[in-house]
C-alpha cells in the first residue's frame, strides 16, 4: 500500500464475541484493531476542514459497531467485514485492517495472534457474452449481479453487440458487451465471484468454446500482468477477439494494455 497519504488508527480495543468455541460466542473478549486508510487528504490540508478527510471518530465507531453487531467464527471474517465497511463509508483508495486477539484460547504462551487484510481499489475490465436463451436478459442479469456483489461497483457498460460464434465449437450467435468496474477484490477473489455469477445464471462448464448461457472474462485488472494455473491477465486471446475489442474501444479507448503498451483504440484485431 502507498505510504504517502495514510490515515492511521492504532490500538482500537473493542470487546466482542467472536470465535469457534461456545464460550467465545457469549463471553466478550478484547479485540485490538489497527487500520491504515489510503486517502488523498491534500484537500484537507488546503481547507483545514474535517469534512475533507476521514473522521477518526466515525471510523472507530464503524469498526466498533461492526465488531459488536455480528458474531463470527473467524477473525479473518471480522477483518474483511471491517475493511469493507471502511472502504464503503469513505472514498478510500485502499484500506488495511489488522485484527489482534490477545485472549485467544491457545494453550501456549504468546503475546498476540492476529490477521491482516488489505483491500486496494482497482479498475478492471470485463468481457460479458451469451449465446443461449434470452441473451439480453442474461447480460442484464450479469451486470446487475456484479453491481450487487460486495467490493464491486459497475462504472460503465458498453453497447450490446451481436457477433458470430468464436472458436469453432459454439453454434449460436453471441450477444457481447464490456464492463468497467471498480473493485476492492483481489484478482482471484474477483474470479471466484464471476464464477458464482455465471453459475447462478445457468452456466454449465462442458466443452471449451461451446455455447453458454453466460461467459464473463477478466480482460484487464488494473495494470497487473498475471499468469498462473487459474488466471491469465491480460486475457491471452483478447487481441484476436473483435467482440472484446469493439466494446472496450467504446468505454475505454485510451486504456493502455500493460503487456503491449498500446492504447485499446490503436490495437488491431489479429
Amino acid at each position: 500500500m502507498e505510504q504517502n497519504s495514510l490515515i492511521l488508527i492504532r490500538g482500537l480495543e473493542v470487546k466482542a464475541c467472536h470465535g469457534v468455541l461456545g464460550f467465545e460466542k457469549t463471553q466478550p473478549q478484547p479485540f485490538i484493531f489497527d487500520a491504515d486508510m489510503l486517502f488523498d487528504f491534500y484537500g484537507a490540508y488546503k481547507s483545514d476542514d474535517v469534512t475533507d478527510t476521514v473522521n477518526y471518530a466515525t471510523a472507530c465507531e464503524l469498526i466498533t459497531q461492526t465488531a459488536q453487531k455480528h458474531g463470527f467464527n473467524l477473525i479473518e471474517k471480522l477483518a474483511y467485514e471491517c475493511a469493507f465497511v471502511l472502504a464503503e463509508a469513505f472514498a478510500l483508495k485502499g484500506v488495511k485492517i489488522t485484527v489482534y486477539k490477545p485472549k485467544a484460547p491457545v494453550n501456549v504462551k504468546f503475546s498476540n495472534v492476529g490477521v491482516t487484510v488489505t483491500l486496494l481499489r482497482t479498475t478492471a475490465y470485463l468481457s460479458i457474452g451469451s449465446s443461449e436463451g434470452d441473451k439480453k436478459a442474461r447480460l442484464d442479469e450479469a451486470v446487475e449481479k456484479l453491481g450487487k456483489t460486495r467490493g464491486i461497483s459497475v462504472k460503465k457498460v458498453s453497447s450490446y453487440i451481436k457477433t458470430p460464434p468464436y472458436g469453432g465449437v459454439a453454434k449460436g450467435e453471441f450477444l457481447n458487451c464490456a464492463a468497467e468496474i471498480e473493485t476492492f477484490l483481489a484478482p482471484h477473489a474477483l474470479l471466484d465471484e464471476i464464477h458464482r455469477i455465471e453459475s447462478e445464471c445457468g452456466r454449465v462448464r462442458k466443452e471449451r468454446w461451446g455455447d453458454r448461457t453466460l461467459d464473463i472474462d477478466i480482460v484487464f485488472y488494473g495494470r497487473q500482468i498475471i499468469s498462473d494455473s487459474r488466471l491469465t491477465v491480460p486475457h491471452p486471446d483478447y487481441r484476436n477477439r473483435w467482440f472484446v475489442l469493439a466494446p472496450m474501444r467504446e468505454i475505454a479507448p485510451d486504456f493502455v494494455c500493460p503487456e503491449c503498451n498500446i492504447c485499446i483504440k490503436d490495437i488491431k484485431c489479429d
